[in-house]
């Protein structure tokens, strides 16, 4: 899965962490602590609060992204 073109700047994690967490979110259909579960088990401590806040903001576009890829 490749991040893509948003801009990640000013953020505490890599784009490869955000993006993977929204799209585990999107594209699953999880619950946001059921996302911050599965990143904590990959040795990722986020909080269910930071994975709300990155959906609101790049979730509208990596959901177009994966609806182009279907």
């Amino acid at each position: 899965m490749q991040p893509p073109s948003v801009s990640f700047k000013r953020h505490r994690f890599p784009p490869e962490i955000t993006a993977r967490a929204v799209w585990l979110y999107v594209r699953f259909n999880l619950s946001l602590r059921a996302v911050e579960g599965i990143l904590r088990e990959q040795g990722i401590d986020v909080s269910y609060e930071s994975v709300r806040r990155w959906t609101a903001k790049f979730g509208p576009q990596i959901a177009r992204g994966l609806r182009r890829c279907e």
